[in-house]
């Protein structure tokens, strides 16, 4: 298996990290269409299924970018949990009391008294499961953390058919757990294989791994995965909406077949690509994605307020435009976070 210059490693890494930061925005924008199913016309929903569906990927993806980054390097348990697992766990405590301070003054009826206790207890009772619904990303994210110092030297010291046996029978695990074989399932307990950990696995590999096919062959084999991905993805969501009659998000889902061969799709390509420069823009973004991901469903729930959302106008331009200005004030939040005193510690 190959190792990737450092340089270029970071620019692609950079790159990737950038797109599933401005795809996890527009899932969320998106998202806001497909579950009105039936109450909006259907041009609008599925101008929102086939946004949605394109950028699946990101969860995954960034999952797969912790995998190539951390697992190559070893590490002490002490130094990495000071700097490493302080480095996601402050911004997100942060950022939770936010939430809740949040969730307290604007979403709950001006009218609705709490005594002290009772704010504490639903507070803590918020923290427990996440303040804001797309926080669930860094509870999951902090389980991957805590394993990596383990994974990394197990990763480093094995050899790869070790590797390719961990990952067939974690994706034989994500088969096996689709509703349409549920009735196959036998007592066999796999879920020592399952879950995100796979695809934390999966970005290691897929970063140090060399193949033997040309450039080329690798690229228009990873297009493909992308292309027949995302059409599933349409597709199923759509078929599976209409039987229903309401919003069914199965093929959404990070643990489908589909989702999977678009992820790697996309992380094979950007490793693939020949970029050898960076722009300031991508370092900024790359540099406080953590953040961005943490403040961006704030900066959404003020933009629809003021009228800035997927109804601004025809929502194949008012997606992306409102995409790109949550992008904007959201980046913009965290640097001036990030300026203040010691504010580098909790901005993300």
């Amino acid at each position: 298996m190959e190792k990737i210059p450092h340089v270029k490693k970071i620019i692609w890494t950079n790159n990737l990290r950038v797109l599933a930061t401005i795809s996890v925005i527009l899932l969320h924008v998106s998202g806001q269409i497909l579950i009105q199913y039936g109450k909006v016309s259907d041009f609008v929903w599925w101008t929102g299924n086939l946004y949605d569906s394109a950028v699946r990927f990101c969860v995954p993806v960034f999952v797969m970018l912790t995998g190539a980054l951390l697992l190559p390097k070893a590490y002490e348990i002490r130094e990495f949990l000071k700097k490493r697992f302080l480095r996601i766990m402050l911004p997100f405590l942060f950022w939770s009391f936010v939430y809740i301070v949040f969730t307290y003054y604007v979403k709950l009826s001006p009218n609705h008294e709490m005594s002290t206790l009772e704010i504490t207890k639903w507070s803590l009772d918020l923290l427990r499961s996440g303040s804001s619904p797309h926080l669930w990303y860094i509870y999951m994210i902090i389980g991957i953390y805590l394993i990596t110092p383990i994974l990394s030297i197990w990763a480093q010291n094995c050899k790869e058919n070790e590797i390719l046996y961990f990952l067939i029978i974690w994706l034989l695990a994500l088969i096996l757990n689709q509703p349409i074989l549920e009735k196959y399932i036998t007592d066999i307990d796999l879920s020592y294989f399952s879950d995100f950990i796979g695809y934390l696995v999966l970005g290691y590999y897929l970063s140090v791994k060399t193949f033997k096919y040309s450039k080329v062959t690798i690229n228009i084999t990873a297009i493909l995965l992308i292309i027949m991905g995302v059409i599933i993805t349409i597709a199923g969501t759509y078929y599976l909406t209409l039987s229903d009659g309401k919003f069914n998000q199965y093929f959404y889902g990070y643990m489908t077949l589909n989702t999977l061969m678009v992820s790697i799709g996309i992380f094979v390509v950007f490793k693939n690509s020949n970029t050898t420069q960076s722009s300031k823009i991508i370092d900024i973004i790359s540099k406080y994605s953590y953040g961005i991901y943490l403040v961006h469903i704030l900066v959404l729930f003020y933009l629809s307020k003021i009228g800035i959302d997927f109804s601004l106008i025809n929502p194949i331009f008012s997606i992306p435009l409102t995409t790109l200005l949550c992008l904007l004030f959201s980046t913009l939040i965290v640097y001036i976070v990030n300026k203040l005193p010691y504010g580098n510690y909790i901005s993300g």
